[in-house]
């Protein structure tokens, strides 16, 4: 469907001169309204705010009394763009939606239902409306005795599940083709500061819905755009069922990618705060040490930075990755890559001490990790594995007293020297350590270098 008004902006509704004196006539405004738009109505900045100042929840009271009234397109979008510059200049206003004027009455249900509206202008500024002054009433009612906000809060939560759910639904099948998304990502950006908003947003499966907005920007509309999207991960990453999804999708390649190739201090500032936080959580911390993360981090710091949380965070991050790489480089981490079959040059392959520490743990099951490594020999494609896998065996050759024996035993020089005519030069590199190392044995194998 496509979305009347949908090219609107802000300032071209506020240029029109709305008749309010016909609303009178009809009885959908009351006379103290009309006099209390008067006296606001094209006036300058400086005054509005002062009105504001000493009367601000009646100003409000009659704004939402015309929204929940008055249905005429042009009236509605004139008084969502009076709101919305008033939020704008202000968003601390947001409190005045929650003052006594509004004790009996359903401050939310005019916005909310202005959302199925089929005009985009609509929509959009009554989801951002909608989005700045719950997040208010939320605000508001940490610290409150649940006994005298149980209602409201209820009411609040049931507001924001359905908030949540449009906004996925503009993330899913957008209204607007350039606008529903980054609108969306706006609200969510200051909605998911809340922890219910968290939860809702996490059961309305909407955290796939993030994953493939972060790519590298080119322009400043794309850049703000990958800013709240980082944002609302950074938001995520403190949620634990939200940490869950993340851990299983591409997000975090997708966040290395783009700290690596962003000059925006905003969002290389948002993205290493969201890798300090998922760095203690499930498998993240190893990730980053697969991904290389702590080259990444390093020339990062060597970069002029003027936040300081953000060169803390990369200090942090810095300390927390080093930690990583001495927890992983276990027997335990090595035997786990071996027996998926898929081995990399990960940190523990060329760490003295690492073979040093486990090299009697090879012995447990029969030689059953060598056994493996001799499998992959036979059976893998990938020359990256292979090359792994022929330096590994000299590696054990090296480090074990019975290296060369057991090795020779279990038949690994035939397997290793059909590897030394394969096309790629890093397997026949290291298919020839191997052998030399077989050759010569433990004695002599120390003066050969990888």
């Amino acid at each position: 469907m496509t979305l009347e008004n949908a090219e609107l902006t802000t300032e071209q509704v506020l240029r029109r001169d709305i008749p309010w004196e016909t609303y009178m006539t009809t009885k959908l405004i009351s006379g103290t309204d009309l006099q209390l738009l008067r006296r606001y109505d094209k006036m300058a900045e400086r005054f509005k705010s002062q009105l504001l100042d000493d009367d601000g929840p009646a100003y409000i009271h009659v704004f939402v009394t015309i929204l929940r009234d008055i249905f005429k397109d042009e009236t509605v979008e004139y008084v969502l763009a009076l709101i919305d510059e008033i939020l704008t200049a202000n968003p601390r206003r947001a409190k005045l939606f929650h003052g006594s004027a509004f004790s009996n009455e359903d401050t939310y249900e005019p916005f909310l239902r202005l959302l199925s509206k089929g005009n985009w202008f609509i929509q959009e500024k009554s989801c951002k409306i909608l989005s700045l002054i719950v997040s208010a009433r939320q605000s508001a009612q940490n610290g409150v005795d649940a006994s005298n906000s149980k209602s409201k809060h209820n009411s609040t939560e049931d507001v924001l599940k359905s908030l949540v759910e449009w906004l996925c639904t503009q993330l899913r099948k957008p209204s607007h083709p350039s606008r529903s998304i980054p609108s969306a990502i706006n609200c969510l950006a200051t909605l998911l500061k809340e922890p219910v908003v968290r939860r809702s947003f996490v059961q309305a499966d909407g955290v796939k819905l993030l994953v493939p907005l972060i790519s590298p920007a080119s322009t400043q509309q794309s850049i703000q755009l990958l800013y709240e999207t980082c944002l609302c991960v950074w938001l995520l990453s403190y949620f634990e069922p939200a940490i869950e999804y993340l851990a299983t999708s591409r997000a975090l390649p997708r966040l290395i990618e783009v700290v690596k190739g962003s000059t925006k201090e905003k969002v290389v500032r948002v993205i290493i705060l969201t890798l300090r936080n998922l760095l203690v959580k499930g498998t993240f911390g190893a990730q980053m040490v697969d991904l290389d993360v702590l080259q990444h981090v390093q020339n990062l710091k060597a970069q002029a930075w003027s936040d300081e949380d953000l060169l803390d965070a990369l200090n942090q991050l810095e300390g927390g990755l080093k930690d990583n790489i001495k927890k992983l480089s276990s027997y335990d981490k090595y035997k786990q890559e071996v027996l998926l079959g898929n081995l990399d040059w990960s940190p523990m392959h060329k760490d003295p001490h690492f073979w040093k520490e486990n090299i009697n743990c090879f012995e447990e099951n029969g030689f059953q990790i060598l056994r493996v490594l001799l499998t992959i020999l036979d059976t893998s494609n990938d020359a990256r594995t292979l090359a792994v896998a022929c330096y590994d065996l000299s590696q054990f050759i090296q480090c074990h007293p019975a290296g060369r024996v057991i090795v020779a035993d279990l038949k690994a020089k035939e397997r290793v020297m059909k590897l030394l005519n394969h096309d790629a030069a890093e397997v026949t590199k290291n298919a020839l350590l191997c052998i030399q190392r077989l050759f010569l044995g433990a004695k002599y194998a120390s003066f050969l270098q990888a």
